[in-house]
């Protein structure tokens, strides 16, 4: 695709990228970006909320690496815009684009939207809209890429029918990549023949086609690595760590939980497999944090000797490890111990509800006296307080008696009882139960706004008073995912006049606009009734067309023992109560390797003499990184210095980090030519070889420019960069450059803002050439910061070395 016709938002925007929240969200340039504009094939993966949420998702890594590995195909990302920037292209006329590479969404041959919540469909409208592509499936012609959605919340595709093309039921290794090759191949040949092929895969799913079979990765175990490192986000992201996933499916069979029924069976990962995984993440993406993310991580087998490994292997590179998903009859305080041992872990616990009969009627057991076990055992280990989790609204067992009159006491009984034995206060979060498709609860009626509210309201009460922080969800969020998620064709009504009123970025409770979703159930109340009465037991259900791999029938008898509390045992491979899902080559996969400590590759450490090694070093900050802010240029260095394996010597305490100074945090939309920076090192290491590897492994707009050794004696006054800070040179376009004491920045600055007519565009025409320092005499002011080293610390290695 020729330049003229992509769009690089530092071009072509400027300025006014100044004028909306996180600009850094919309002008890519990432380390690690792997689209090509010049493919023949152009796909993109779409993730319907914010930059920091959709660069925290797996899917969205899998798919992206994945396709931009296939010969002849480009993947590019794009994500949702916040609604200032949505106004500033639409009052630009300018369209949505792919960051890697600019390409306009409409260019596409696919356009691939993954959805893991419900209520981000309100941003796939906006997205497509921004595009120029029509939203109803039935508008597109030859000009349009095809849409295609996947992710779990399509297991009832027909709420979002009337959007999408086609959509992808399963997981996407299962034969999603064969098939875009195929459609690759078969491109020029008009969007009918596409269309004609992607329906024939059996686990594509379209309008009028009468059903699709969920595709399982049946080699998911034994894969060889996937590296889902790339791009590394150059800002802050929600989940701001290496995702390995160890296993995917759940054995547990709680009967509320849609993922643990939707991605049967149990597989786990190679425990092989899972430490190149892993050590990708940290060499090539600079990740010192690893998240081992599974449905319950306590499942997996060898799990103890798994941890040992990785950590025994990756100590030097100061790198923590956390298991999100660990229930209460596998927890391990030992085992917790042992990955906080950089940084400590929070102890978090999914009880859903305090009652036993409860419990057992969703098959999940998690007993006060466990809990409390634990919790004392934690609080002589130095944690302080925990996480909880409820949901109000699940089914009662037949033995209560159907009523939830006094849930809301039960729930802060058991709190009240918890905290008076452990003498912690914890920080409480209260959901409603949205029933699922696919799950034994599918037919359930949702409990309604009012009597989620009083619900909620009286547990907050209960237990804000005795110092608890309480969360509790919002009921209408409640309600509009639950008539989503289980809704039918003419959902996509409802789904569109919320949006034509101005919804959007629905998941967010600073931006959803509960007045019109208000107004819009009222205009649809049907829509609304059904998810509130259920359905029965003979009654078709929307997502029938959909055969996700577990039998109703299964589904029917797991709802009848939950009816009686009967508990149902966790999956094996001797099943007594199977549920359809295992035969004919697939089944409950387990990891047989116990695990063994590895050669990370550092060389042994050598002694190191007294002092503190240090490189002083400049670099340039132009293009798309003027708009990320100061902590994220830290965090970009930091993860750099372990891509590159920078012996970066690290602070001591609960969250080590390298020890490196920046001296003066630059304003977003500043280019700088020559900015000050200095990193202390384990030990000595060649500033040529540092400033090679650097620029090897920076974003974009990032480049070093200098750098030299410094060795400060044992005993030497070590100068922090600030301390020594005289000021900066300036330089702005028809004007020559301008020598400004740090004192008088401020006023330089609103000067020239006044001068040029705003802040924003005084700013992004504004560079920094030179940071300058002071020797420790008066006299000796507005040097280079090498030179004032140079006589400050003559030595560049330890005497005698």
């Amino acid at each position: 695709m020729s330049g003229d016709t992509l769009i690089d938002p530092v071009r072509d925007l400027g300025a006014a990228l100044l004028s909306v929240e996180m600009p850094a969200r919309y002008t890519g340039g990432e380390y690690g970006m792997l689209a090509r504009a010049g493919a023949p094939f152009q796909t993109a993966i779409a993730f319907p909320d914010l930059y920091e949420i959709g660069m925290s998702n797996q899917a969205l890594r899998i798919l992206y690496n994945r396709l931009n590995g296939l010969p002849g195909i480009s993947c590019d990302r794009v994500f949702a815009p916040a609604p200032d920037f949505e106004a500033l292209l639409r009052g630009r006329s300018m369209p949505l684009y792919g960051l890697d590479t600019g390409i306009p969404l409409k260019k596409l041959d696919l356009l691939l939207f993954t959805l893991g919540y419900e209520l981000g469909i309100s941003s796939v409208l906006t997205m497509l809209d921004l595009a120029g592509i029509p939203l109803r499936r039935e508008r597109r012609g030859e000009g349009d890429p095809i849409v295609i959605m996947g992710g779990p919340c399509v297991s009832n595709p027909l709420p979002y029918a009337a959007f999408i093309d086609a959509f992808w039921i399963g997981e996407a290794e299962a034969g999603f990549f064969e098939l875009t090759e195929e459609l690759a191949g078969i491109k020029g040949e008009g969007r009918e023949k596409s269309l004609s092929v992607l329906l024939r895969h059996p686990s594509v799913w379209a309008w009028g086609k009468k059903e699709a079979l969920r595709g399982i990765d049946r080699d998911f175990s034994v894969r060889p690595p996937l590296s889902a490192v790339f791009p590394v986000p150059s800002m802050k992201v929600v989940q701001h760590h290496g995702a390995v996933e160890i296993m995917r499916g759940c054995p547990n069979g709680c009967r509320f939980c849609h993922a643990g029924f939707w991605y049967r069976p149990m597989r786990q990962k190679n425990a092989s497999v899972i430490f190149e995984e892993t050590e990708d993440f940290i060499r090539k993406g600079g990740y010192r944090e690893i998240s081992l993310s599974s449905l319950s991580s306590g499942d997996y087998q060898y799990l103890n000797p798994l941890v040992d490994t990785l950590r025994e292997t990756f100590s030097g590179a100061h790198v923590s490890f956390q298991l999100p998903s660990l229930r209460v009859s596998s927890f391990s305080l030992p085992l917790l111990e042992k990955i906080s041992a950089v940084r400590k872990s929070g102890l978090t616990f999914a009880v859903e509800s305090p009652e036993q009969a409860r419990q057992m009627s969703i098959n999940k057991e998690v007993s006060l006296d466990s809990v409390a076990l634990i919790l004392e055992k934690a609080r002589g280990n130095g944690w302080r307080g925990a996480k909880f989790y409820f949901m109000i609204g699940l089914p009662p067992a037949e033995s209560q008696g159907g009523g939830r009159e006094d849930e809301a006491e039960k729930i802060a009984a058991f709190i009240r009882e918890l905290s008076g034995r452990v003498r912690m206060h914890f920080n409480i979060t209260v959901g409603v139960f949205v029933p699922k498709p696919h799950t034994p609860y599918q037919r359930l009626r949702q409990i309604g706004i009012d009597e989620a509210r009083g619900i909620l309201d009286r547990i907050r009460g209960g237990l804000k008073s005795a110092g608890h922080r309480v969360s509790i969800s919002d009921p209408l969020v409640s309600l509009i995912e639950g008539v989503i998620s289980r809704g039918n064709a003419e959902t996509a009504l409802l789904i569109e006049e919320a949006w034509r009123r101005g919804c959007r970025l629905d998941a967010w409770q600073d931006k959803i606009r509960k007045d019109i979703w208000m107004d819009v159930f009222r205009a649809y109340p049907a829509q609304v009734s059904r998810i509130l009465r259920g359905w029965g037991a003979g009654e078709g259900l929307p997502w029938d067309c959909i055969k996700g791999g577990v039998e109703a029938n299964y589904l029917s008898c797991e709802y009848s023992r939950s009816s009686g509390s009967v508990v149902t045992s966790p999956c094996t491979e001797k099943c007594t109560h199977p549920c359809g899902i295992c035969g004919s080559g697939q089944g409950i996969v387990r990891n047989n390797i116990q695990g063994e400590v590895k050669n990370s590759g550092n060389p042994p450490p050598e002694k190191v003499p007294p002092g503190t090694f240090r490189i002083l070093f400049s670099f340039e900050k132009t293009g798309s990184a003027i708009f990320h802010s100061h902590l994220s240029v830290v965090e970009i260095f930091s993860m750099a210095f372990l891509r590159g394996n920078i012996p970066a010597l690290y602070s001591a305490g609960f969250n080590p980090l390298p020890r490196l100074e920046i001296t003066a945090p630059l304003s977003l939309g500043i280019r700088s030519k020559a900015e000050i920076a200095a990193l202390d090192t384990e030990l000595f290491f060649d500033a040529g070889l540092f400033l090679d590897r650097m620029n090897r492994r920076l974003p974009l707009g990032f480049r070093l420019v200098r750098a030299e050794n410094f060795y400060i004696l044992p005993g030497a006054k070590k100068h922090s960069l600030s301390s020594l800070l005289w000021g900066f040179e300036y330089e702005s376009p028809g004007e020559p450059p301008q020598r400004v004491h740090r004192d008088q920045e401020k006023e330089f600055r609103r000067g020239l803002s006044e001068s040029r007519g705003g802040r924003a565009a005084s700013l992004y025409h504004l560079t920094r050439r030179a940071v300058l320092a002071s020797y420790p005499e008066p006299e000796a002011a507005g040097l280079s910061y090498f030179d004032v080293y140079r006589r400050l610390y003559p030595l560049n290695k330890p005497p005698g070395t």
